[in-house]
């Protein structure tokens, strides 16, 4: 079992002895009411005290209290007092970041096979802006809206895909992906779907693999680099198993698009068959070409993560890519993908800061996501830092040992406490 860190009491509707019931060794995070106590009527709506602030965006990592006012962040200091505020969340000892932004998952349940729910996947586990990455094509759009978008907790935002019927015809008892037929690739509907919804749609998503896109995959990404080009949004494309070079996809990439699936393992991959970084992905990261992980059931792979870095390669952003088939292994969830790049050797503060202020960054994003400034939106992550021994796998299966593992302990979205998440999650 991981040990943890630190720990502290709670005080919630829970009795103590039901909440130590249902915690490892008792740690907890304190949630308490000092200004109400006090009977009076306190300057802040929450307080979240003692914890060790990470925000990449102000490069600050160090212990301070964040003072929220309705939703926004009011204050950051080393010390605000408790009487100030009419709830305290006491995070000492925890790591507080902003609110993670996972740049791509797929969240349409019930119509994407791979869909999963928003909330107990995004939102509980420190994630408080999400990034459809195009379940939904223009068809199916209007459905994702409606249905998830406007009814999660979860911030949703979509990559729309090229193709109308989205991420709905491939699953297991299914194999044909959305681009065989490149009928169902349509720039002018696409564009349409954009202007009328931008304030959720940030960009359009094409997969490239062999088994969705046959061998016209260059022919579907022009039609895909038609449409963002018209509505000037990025383009996030899906690389590996495909049937044109990377080079001749990158070749079409420009300037804020996004590979995902960057250390992904075996052909179509950023390596060459000396296990060498092609120049080809360097000359589209020196252009301006975003690298993002999307971890997903099949696209990470330790060893061309390891090879990547040893090179100096490293992602713009970490994403989970989680779905219907990596939610219950290997992905889990983002704050797990993030952990593995803990073991993969990258500092706390670079994890943090691919799952936050670059994301923010790469996206249209209203302006304060991704960061922990006076004045942005009030979204926070409270995570436990544990220790101990933890094996994570890879897409492919490969293992490898840990010793840091970033546990969900509760999540703060636009000022509120999302539902029970003041009580951890506990690794076990």
């Amino acid at each position: 079992m991981a040990r943890k860190k630190t720990g502290v009491a709670v005080k919630s509707s829970h009795s103590r002895r039901q909440f130590l019931k249902g915690t490892a060794a008792g740690s907890a995070l304190g949630l308490s009411s000092p200004a109400q106590s006090a009977g009076q009527a306190g300057r802040y709506d929450l307080l979240i005290r003692g914890g060790r602030v990470i925000d990449p965006s102000q490069r600050l990592s160090a212990e301070r209290d964040i003072a929220i006012s309705g939703h926004h962040i009011a204050q950051l200091a080393p010390r605000i007092e408790e009487a100030e505020a009419r709830q305290v969340l006491h995070a000492r000892g925890m790591i507080v970041t902003p609110g993670l932004v996972d740049i791509h998952v797929h969240v349409y349940d019930g119509v994407a096979p791979l869909g999963i729910p928003a909330d107990p996947n995004c939102i509980a586990k420190g994630v408080t802006t999400a990034v459809d990455a195009g379940s939904a094509g223009a068809h199916t759009f209007p459905g994702l809206r409606k249905y998830v978008i406007n009814a999660a907790d979860t911030r949703i935002y979509v990559l729309l895909n090229i193709s109308v019927v989205g991420q709905s015809t491939l699953s297991t008892d299914n194999p044909w992906g959305e681009l065989l037929d490149l009928r169902y690739a349509n720039p002018k509907l696409a564009i349409r779907t954009i202007e009328q919804n931008r304030d959720v749609i940030l960009g359009v998503k094409i997969r490239l693999t062999r088994n969705i896109a046959g061998d016209h995959d260059l022919k579907a990404l022009g039609l895909a680099r038609e449409a963002a080009d018209a509505v000037g949004l990025p383009l996030m494309v899906h690389i590996g198993g495909s049937f044109s070079p990377l080079r001749n996809i990158l070749a079409m990439m420009k300037k804020g698009d996004i590979i995902t699936h960057s250390f992904r393992g075996g052909e179509g991959g950023i390596l060459d068959a000396g296990d060498r970084v092609l120049p080809a992905v360097r000359a589209a990261i020196g252009r301006g070409v975003h690298m993002d992980i999307g971890h997903g059931a099949g696209s990470f792979s330790f060893e061309t993560a390891e090879k990547a870095l040893r090179q100096e390669v490293l992602p713009g952003t970490i994403s989970s890519d989680v779905h219907q088939f990596n939610v219950n292994g290997p992905v889990f969830d983002l704050a797990t993908t993030l952990s593995k790049f803990l073991h993969l050797g990258l500092s706390l503060e670079q994890v943090i800061e691919r799952a936050t202020a670059n994301p923010a960054t790469v996206f249209g994003f209203p302006n304060g996501l991704g960061a922990l400034r006076p004045g942005g939106e009030a979204d926070v992550a409270v995570f436990s830092l544990t220790e101990g021994s933890f094996e994570f796998t890879d897409s492919l299966g490969a293992r490898r040992t840990g010793h840091q593992k970033l546990v969900p302990v509760a999540t703060v979205k636009r000022g509120k406490i999302y539902g029970s998440a003041s009580i951890p999650v506990v690794a076990l």
